[in-house]
């Protein structure tokens, strides 16, 4: 049967992603004319309610930004905060806040790959629904995210939107004894993960590749977490105070979250398959090792192969926490002071869906005069779009059903966070 003639496909909220949104797909006869991500969640304004705050106040603020990510959050103020006002923490702190990003990284992965993502690779509309038949599966997530939540609730206070984190480093710093413990946790979840990336490995992926610039954060010697100067793999290179210079955002009809493009260039994206591609040299051994055996070559350009660098990084991350816990020495100071200075202040980190950019205006008081965040998923939809423009054109002869399976698959892939793109999915194919 042929599905070549003008036609409508509608659905009222794409499942398994974090918010609300829509997507319009235009079609007439075999050509597809527009593609729109249509986001309707209303902007938080969290940008405008910092203003006029104090400058110790956005870890805390931004925190409530996502549920998902906190920790994403709460690192990049804080580096913008402190490049503001001329302040480097102790090392110790330092790699407590790489260890409690791993913990985020673990269990917004995990999040990812078991209750959001699989489900479409093996043929189920939701994890429930595969849970059914494949509750060793599910378990096997659970634990390794409850992992992840015990790195975070150790190191900052609760696992969601953590209150342990203020400027300067952490209201307070966990002697060895109690990190002890954790390790001996952390070490079962790594045997998972190995075999989390050896289930998706088997996946069956589509033969899709795009083009995007892939822009990712890199810091040469290890795997970006929290630090890096942004690179992209058509050679740019730019420190993370110019980031503004290259990135141009701008607003579009039919979304209440802007779009980014890389200026002169175009579109660009962002997340695990960039990091890899940019980074690919500086995983673990071990982390190395998974991805080679599960086929992940030097760079990751099918993005439905996305879920399989995830599980790579999962590896890395609970590789990483136990280096991490085991040469900790706890900091003279869980702080450092940080007094205020009229200056602008920039950071950026890689949160679990790719880099996460902040940046302050303080005045002589410490007063914020200014904000901007710029969060990842706003900066892929571009290339989401794209992506489905092309994925649909490949696709026509889907009947209703597989197509529109098909297309929210495609969106998942980049696991949106909208909600963090407003400061999908409606989907609608419209054929003529």
């Amino acid at each position: 049967m042929s599905h070549r003639a003008d036609r409508t496909l509608d659905v009222r909220s794409l499942a398994r992603v974090e918010g609300e949104g829509a997507m319009h797909v235009r079609v007439r006869g075999d050509i597809v004319e527009e593609v729109r991500l249509d986001i309707y969640e209303p902007p938080r304004f969290f940008e405008a309610l910092l203003r006029g705050r104090r400058h110790t106040e956005p870890p805390d603020i931004t925190a409530r930004i996502c549920g998902i990510c906190p920790v994403a959050y709460e690192m990049s103020a804080c580096a913008a905060i402190e490049d503001a006002c001329g302040v480097v923490v102790d090392p110790a702190v330092a790699d407590l806040r790489r260890l409690l990003y791993c913990g985020e990284w673990i269990e917004s992965h995990t999040l990812h790959i078991y209750l959001l993502h699989a489900p479409d690779f093996l043929g189920y509309p939701s994890a429930l629904e595969m849970a059914k038949d494949r509750r060793d599966l599910v378990e096997r997530g659970l634990a390794m995210k409850k992992a992840g939540n015990e790195i975070v609730e150790l190191l900052g206070g609760r696992a969601i939107h953590p209150v342990n984190v203020r400027v300067g480093g952490f209201y307070r710093t966990p002697s060895r004894q109690e990190l002890a413990p954790l390790r001996d946790k952390l070490r079962p979840a790594l045997d998972q993960a190995l075999e989390t990336v050896r289930w998706v490995s088997g996946f069956d992926f589509p033969d899709f590749q795009h083009d995007h610039e892939l822009l990712a954060l890199v810091s040469p010697g290890r795997y970006p977490l929290e630090s890096g100067a942004v690179a992209t793999t058509a050679g740019l290179t730019f420190p993370v105070g110019r980031f503004e210079d290259h990135i141009i955002e701008e607003q579009v009809p039919h979304s209440t979250a802007l779009h980014a493009r890389l200026a002169g260039r175009g579109r660009y994206a962002v997340g695990p398959a960039a990091r890899y591609t940019l980074n690919r040299q500086w995983l673990s051994p071990l982390a190395l090792e998974a991805a080679d055996a599960a086929g992940l070559g030097a760079d990751c350009r099918n993005p439905y192969r996305s879920i399989l660098v995830r599980a790579v990084e999962i590896v890395y991350a609970l590789d990483e926490a136990i280096r991490l816990i085991d040469r900790y020495e706890p900091p003279e100071r869980p702080f450092v002071d940080v007094p205020p200075r009229e200056a602008v202040g920039y950071g950026a980190t890689e949160a679990p869906r790719g880099i996460l950019f902040h940046r302050y205006g303080l005045d002589a008081d410490g007063l914020i005069t200014s904000a901007r965040i710029v969060p990842p998923t706003s900066q892929n939809q571009a290339s989401i779009e794209d992506d489905l423009r092309r994925f649909v054109g490949s696709r026509l002869d889907l009947d209703d059903e597989r197509l529109t399976w098909q297309c929210e698959q495609a969106i998942r892939n980049y696991d949106p966070c909208i909600s963090c793109s407003t400061h999908f999915l409606d989907l609608t194919v419209e054929r003529r």
